[in-house]
């Protein structure tokens, strides 16, 4: 029954692709398969490859001799999680495709970006235990539907056959939005802000948790969030998201 049941999705997929042609993520060029990028937008693309900086993900221009590879800020002053990695520089075609995610109920686009997140973070998914998304507010999460990273970190699990623990962290007040905001009022705002939940404890405690999220800009999310990880008990935190700033301006 089961090698019928994947003829027919395959059949049904191949009757969707003749009728409504899958079209690029970015534009409205017909593409090969649903999720992919046509030539221009793939070139449009900036992706983050080694090296880069273990602390914060962020690009460097050359190697290490020896040793990890730290940017200066992490030497001087490392983030509370263990490692991070993006998998694309967050600039205009990134933004775009992310935006449309987050606020143009592009729920879609989640598989796609998590598949390059998945390339790009699997030095942290081999050895991870579970994966827990950003929270958002109950009135922010009211509002849109959805929580952008949750759909990121369900469709991550899926790929790499980890499990998703949606609700681990809450956010226990609304905070406004953080984009026009300095780092230091960033880390302002979201001070106290996320706290794991009670009834999630027991998951969280000796696990090895990788923190999924859209985009990481000055950090300060992040850093609450693995505060809270800590609080719980996780033995370590990493983080994996889809795009960060070109440089690392969170501390």
């Amino acid at each position: 029954m089961k090698p019928i049941l994947i003829s027919l999705n395959r059949w049904g997929r191949a009757v969707l692709d003749v009728l409504l042609p899958p079209q690029c993520l970015g534009c409205d060029r017909p593409v090969a398969g649903a999720g992919l990028l046509c030539p221009a937008c793939f070139a449009g693309m900036r992706f983050i490859t080694e090296p880069c900086c273990d602390n914060c993900g962020t690009a460097l221009a050359l190697a290490p001799r020896r040793g990890p590879a730290v940017c200066t800020v992490c030497a001087e002053d490392p983030p509370p999680w263990r490692r991070a990695r993006a998998a694309l520089h967050y600039d205009g075609a990134s933004r775009a495709l992310i935006l449309q995610l987050k606020r143009g109920d592009r729920t879609d686009l989640a598989v796609s970006l998590a598949r390059l997140m998945a390339r790009a973070g699997a030095p942290l998914l081999i050895s991870a235990d579970l994966l827990v998304p950003v929270p958002l507010h109950r009135h922010r999460l009211r509002q849109r539907g959805y929580n952008q990273a949750g759909l990121l970190a369900r469709a991550l699990g899926r790929i790499a056959g980890l499990p998703t623990l949606q609700d681990a962290l809450a956010r226990t007040r609304p905070t406004d939005s953080l984009g026009e905001l300095s780092a230091e009022r960033r880390a302002e705002a979201l001070e106290g802000a996320i706290a794991p939940r009670a009834r999630r404890l027991g998951e969280i405690a000796g696990r090895r948790v990788i923190l999924v999220d859209d985009v990481l800009t000055s950090g300060a999310t992040a850093r609450e969030c693995t505060f809270a990880l800590g609080l719980a008990g996780a033995k370590s935190v990493d983080v994996l998201v889809a795009a960060r700033t070109a440089a690392p301006q969170d501390r």
